[in-house]
Formats: C-alpha cells, structure tokens, sequence
C-alpha cells in the first residue's frame, strides 16, 4: 500500500487516520485497519494502481450520473439539486410533490467548469428548490436530450418539535426492561400486555407522562433465543415472544379442549421465581398455542385488516418472514444455506417461498398479531393521558447472521463490525458483532430502508430512544480478526440520517432522544440539540472535563435524566459497587480492583455529600434514604424528561447487563426483584417501598395528581 494514496482515499470515504481516545491521547490508526475498512466501504487499497482508481472513481461518481441517488434539504432553507449532462445541451428539471403537485425550480446562475467525464465532456447545472416546499418525500424529475432521471427529495424539519414537549413543561416518567416485568398472567416473561397495565397504572395512578422500554425487536424463531434485546435479527420488526396469548381475538373461539390445553402450557410458567428468565421456555410453550390459534379461520373483517397490514410492511416483511421460514429449516447461519437462497432477491428465494407459503405466511400472521397489540398499548398510553406515552428504544444494530443481516446485505458492510473505542463502560473497547449500514450503499439506496425501519417502530410510539446516536455521525468499525481497540471511526452523513429521523418522527408526533453518552464531541451534543433530539444524562458521568462534579443546575436542559442506566447496576446496586465487582471478577478493569473501588466509592461519595449539602441526606442514613436523595439531585437539573428505573422502585440490586460480555455474564436474563433477591410481579409494584418516595423525588409541581398506590 502506498501511504501517500491511501491517505486522501481515507480522507474522501470517511475513513478516520487517527483520533482522540478517552484520556485525551491522540492515536494513529494502523494502516491495515484503514484498508480493511476502506475494503469494506467498496473500494479497492490493494495497490498504488487500485488506490489511484479507486481514488478517481470516489472523485467522479456523482459527474458520472445525470442526478445523485437522493437529495436532503431542510424546510426553510434553500435546497441545490445538481445534474450533470454532456456539455451544451438542454435540460428540464421539475419537482413532483408528494401531494402531486408539481414545482419548477429555477435555475442557479451558479458556473462550474465542464469536465471530461470518461470521453464526454460534461457540465453541472444548479437548480434552486424554494425554502417553503413542504415536509416529505417528493421527487425531483430531470429530462435531458433523450435521457430521463429521478430522484427522491426529503425536506426535513430544521427542528423536531413533539406536541409533548410544547410549553416548555417538564415530563417525567418509568424506565422498564419489559421483559424482566412479569405479571401472574404472563409466560415466564413480560409481554405486551403487562407493558399496558404497566402504562395503564402509571400513567394514571401516578401521573407518569412516559415509560420508556427496552428494543422490542425480534429475536430469531429459534430455540436457543437469543436474551440480547440489543442484538436482534431485526430493528423494523418486534418479537412475537412478547405476544399475550390470550389476547388474540382468535382465541374467543377455540374449541374447549383447546383453551384447556393452552392453560397447561401456560401454568408452570405462571409461577415467578427469582431464577434467571427463560425465553426459551416461554417461547416453545407460546408457539404450540400459536399453532392452535392460527387454525381458527379468521373472519371476513379480520381477513381484510391482515391483507391491509401486509400491503403496508410491504417487501420488507416479506423478506423477514422469508428469512424467518428459512431459518427454520437451514439455520440462522446464511453462510450453511443452499447457495440460491443466499440473496433476497434471487430468484430461487421467490420459489422457495411460493413452495413454502403456508410457513412464511405464519411469520407475516404473527407480526400482524404484535401489531394489533402494540396499537392497543399505545392507545391506551393515549387514554391515560400519558404527554408522550410509550417511547420505545432502538437498538445500535443486529446481528450478522439475522434477518437484516441477509435482507439488507445490500446496504450494509461487510467484513466489519460495529463497536465502541475504550470509554467509560468498557476499558478495553467493545466489539458487539453487528454489520454496519455501509454509508456510501445506504445513499445510492436513499436512504429508504433506514426509512421503512423508523417508520414501522414508531407508528405505535410516543416515542423513541436511539441506543449510541453517535452511530449517526460516525461509528467504530473494527475489521473481522482485529481486537476492539484496534478499530477506526468512519464518517456518515449525519446531515442526511438526523434529518430524517427528525422527519420520520415529526410525522409520528414522538418525542426522540438519543443515548450520547461515552466519548461524544460537544458539537454533536450542539447538532442534536439544534434539530430537536434530546440527549441523555445519567448522574453519574455528570462531570466536567476536570473531573469535578457538575452541579445539578449546571446539566444540559434537552435531555433525559437519570439515576440509572441499564448498562449498569440499578441505584442501590451501583451504590454497593456492584459494577466494581462484576469487571473485577471478569476480568474488564484496566487497574486492581482495589484501586477502582477506591475511586468508585470515593466518586459516589461526592454525590452523596451533594444531596446532603442540599439537605436531602442525614448521616448514616440507609441505602433507600441515598438513592431517593440522588434522584432529587437528578430532579434539581433542568432535565426536559427525567426518568426512574423501575428496578430502583423495588430496590434491585442487579445489573441488567455487562456491556463488553456475551455468557460472561447473565445479561439480558435478569427477572425484577427485591434488595433480597425475591421476585417482584407487576401487581406487586403499588406497594414497592420506595414507590411514593421517589415518585415525588422527580415529580415536577405542575405535573398531573399524583393519585397514590393502588391495588
């Protein structure tokens, strides 16, 4: 490789050289990584002849073609549209509406020099799209002297503004892993309905305005079934284990022998134990009860909503139910299926899939069923008079042998993962095994199937929660057979992907609010800010640069604040240094236990010594008395949202999750329980001992009636 070309072809795809790591040393990036993801980008750093022309083809790519693959503006600005054609001739550009209206926008008297574009010498004219074009995706329409092209044109929002957040009032509300949350009717996991009651009573028993749950993406159909919410095989479409069987309407209409067959299954799981959870229990129960379900015929109107669901997931959840129905016979790993099946869009998967159509149709049947049920909750956040109701999170990425994985393997990188450099979570930097979008791929297909993906999660959002929004600027790539820390950022057009989540959710009227937490650059925080998407505080990385704590008026406003996260102990956990204890033992701590649990409880200290200064905390007070006390300190920050972990209300002491661990630790698997370990139902938490205190710990004054514990 030839350093002096493999520089600028960094330089023109993105690709970081060097950066600054968490202690604020600047580190060179070694050249194998660089050409190793540079390889994955599509280009070619073999040699000085490959670097040349990759360089030149990078460079030309847009000349090369009459419009690029789509065009993002922001309303209230100017947008430029650019075409190229041979040199002298004519063009026509018009713009039609999504309304189907259609716009001439007027040519720039802007002048770029033609160029010799492959023999043909061609030019670049300007079009101007008028600042008040409306929000949406619309069309932009170029003839030429016997050549066509077209494009997609997305207005953005130039600020994200929710009806929630109107009037400047604060929200506040419950933190869930839902499927830790169980209730006496559930599986042995919690399900969609346990989050409604969950909404229900929240939000009118005690006033919540949200309550904010973990990826509900879907894991493969297989047993084992993977615990990871955070590694899914999808993030457009949820998990049918998270399906309440007796909410079907089908099940009405069982036959007697039936319904008794399906309280069987159901029985033993209905017992809660403070054993670790067992998805793969719960789901092999609940698919023998889909199966009877799914023989009753489904009535004429029924019929009628199924096929109008389909038309409206289109093509991608086909592809996912195809994948689905392959799985179940080859596998998850694509690399062992028959070689034809390898690509959605051979023609042999049509086959397949036209022989198999009674097993596909099962997956589009359930998806259907997790739709329905997901409507319902979000109705009834609605009719509680929740402001923003159910905010669901959305996962970093999927895994490189799912659904995604193979129906988008179009738009996504290979021979790469997608991690995080050394931080404050992971002192060795941490590798999670996920395909990254490919940048340059994500555009020529515009953006559309990251589209399709946040349209499907929050048509039954109140909100949505973008787990490392980093992600959307740059993310951490590391190439396949490298350590984590041996990886490099490489840049998205942040301009592109932040505009049209903020579209996307403007249309849906939620609330977003990205995870920036880690090794975040202040502008980021700025941008984010600027178009309307909340950032996130947790107490206890609230420092300045220094190290010396920030004082809780001193927080950013746009954002959600907590005590807890779930990618470390609940409050009382943390306080006991408990995450101190886990790395220790896993061996993920940069320096001998002694010395991290002497920073730890001394850093825990400070915030301690600030609640009592603040006269929230005596001497020798218990460990309820603390994490009620910091969750005033949280209370005290500007913070837009502020949130509780439902673990604190119980006073859980275990961590949900090790980032930077796989069966290291018990991630994902984790029941709700008390300081002892008992298992705690969701009929239980009305009367959770620290339920009215830090309920009131974080309730704003003109916040809804607090009505109390019920039950």
């Amino acid at each position: 490789m030839s350093e002096p070309l493999l520089d600028p072809l960094a330089r023109a795809y993105g690709v970081a050289l060097d950066y600054w790591d968490q202690s604020g040393v600047q580190r060179r990036v070694p050249h194998g990584t660089v050409a190793a993801v540079l390889t994955a980008l599509g280009a070619d750093p073999t040699d000085e002849e490959s670097l040349e022309r990759s360089l030149r083809d990078r460079e030309l790519r847009d000349w090369r073609r009459m419009l690029p693959p789509v065009v993002i503006g922001v309303q209230g600005r100017y947008t430029h549209v650019c075409a190229h054609i041979p040199h002298g001739t004519s063009l026509r550009v018009w713009i039609e509406c999504e309304d189907g209206s259609l716009i001439e926008p007027a040519q720039s008297n802007r002048w770029i020099d033609p160029r010799d574009i492959d023999g043909v010498l061609t030019g670049e004219a300007t079009f101007v799209v008028p600042s008040d074009l409306p929000l949406g995706w619309h069309t932009v329409h170029a003839l030429g002297e016997g050549v066509t092209a077209r494009c997609p044109l997305v207005i953005t929002p130039a600020r994200l503004e929710p009806a929630a957040l109107e009037g400047g009032a604060r929200l506040w509300g419950l933190m869930a892993q839902i499927y830790s949350v169980r209730s006496h009717r559930s599986w042995g996991i919690g399900d969609l309905a346990d989050l409604a009651d969950l909404v229900a009573w929240s939000g009118h028993a005690l006033g919540a305005d949200f309550l904010l749950v973990n990826p509900l993406h879907s894991a493969a159909p297989l047993i084992p079934m993977i615990p990871s919410p955070y590694l899914p095989i999808t993030r457009r479409f949820p998990n049918p284990l998270y399906l309440r069987i007796e909410d079907i309407p089908e099940y009405a209409y069982l036959r007697s022998r039936d319904r008794k067959a399906i309280r069987r299954l159901s029985k033993p799981l209905r017992r809660l134990t403070g054993e670790l959870l067992d998805r793969d229990a719960s789901w092999l129960a609940k698919s023998e009860a889909l199966e009877m379900l799914r023989a009753v015929p489904l009535t004429g109107g029924r019929q009628a909503q199924y096929d109008c669901f389909v038309e409206r997931e289109g093509q991608g959840l086909v592809d996912f139910a195809t994948w689905c129905a392959i799985a179940e016979e080859y596998g998850v790993n694509t690399g062992e299926w028959p070689e034809e099946l390898r690509h959605p869009r051979d023609e042999a998967v049509a086959v397949w899939r036209a022989e198999n159509v009674d097993r596909v149709e099962r997956h589009l049947w359930l998806q259907w069923l997790l739709d329905e049920q997901l409507a319902r909750t979000h109705r009834v956040a609605h009719d509680v008079g929740m402001r923003a109701g159910v905010i669901h999170d959305l996962a970093v990425g999927v895994s490189g042998d799912g659904a995604d994985a193979w129906a988008l393997q179009d738009v996504l990188a290979s021979g790469v993962s997608v991690g995080a450099p050394p931080d404050m979570y992971n002192q060795k930097g941490q590798d999670w095994a996920q395909p990254p979008w490919s940048p340059t791929a994500l555009a020529e297909a515009a953006y559309i199937p990251y589209r399709d993906m946040l349209r499907t999660i929050l048509q039954h959002a109140g909100g949505l929660r973008v787990d490392h929004i980093l992600g959307l600027f740059r993310q951490w790539w590391i190439p396949h057979g490298r350590p984590a820390d041996e990886g490099t950022f490489v840049a998205f057009d942040y301009e592109a992907l932040v505009g049209i989540l903020a579209l996307e959710a403007q249309r849906a009227g939620a609330v977003v609010i990205g995870e920036d937490l880690g090794t975040v650059e202040p502008w980021v925080q700025d941008v984010l800010r600027d178009r309307g998407i909340l950032g996130t505080s947790i107490l206890w990385f609230e420092r300045w640069e220094g190290g010396a704590l920030k004082q809780p008026e001193q927080w950013r406003p746009d954002v959600l604040a907590s005590v807890a996260v779930h990618d470390l102990p609940p409050t009382a956990g943390y306080l006991a240094g408990e995450h101190v204890r886990i790395r220790g033992e896993l061996g993920l701590l940069n320096r001998s236990e002694e010395e991290e649990r002497a920073a730890d409880v001394a850093g825990t200290q400070e915030w301690l010594d600030l609640a009592a200064a603040r006269g929230w905390l005596g001497n020798d007070m218990a460990i309820s008395d603390q994490v009620a006390a910091l969750h005033r300190v949280v209370a005290a920050s500007p913070a837009r949202l502020v949130g509780i972990g439902l673990p604190d209300l119980v006073g859980d002491v275990r961590a949900q999750n090790q980032p930077g661990t796989d069966q290291e630790y018990p991630n994902w698997r984790v029941p709700l329980a008390d300081a002892d370990g008992v298992p705690v139902a969701l009929e239980d938490l009305p009367r959770a001992s620290l339920l009215p205190r830090l309920v009131e710990a974080v309730r704003p004054t003109n916040a809804r009636a607090f009505r109390g514990p019920i039950g």
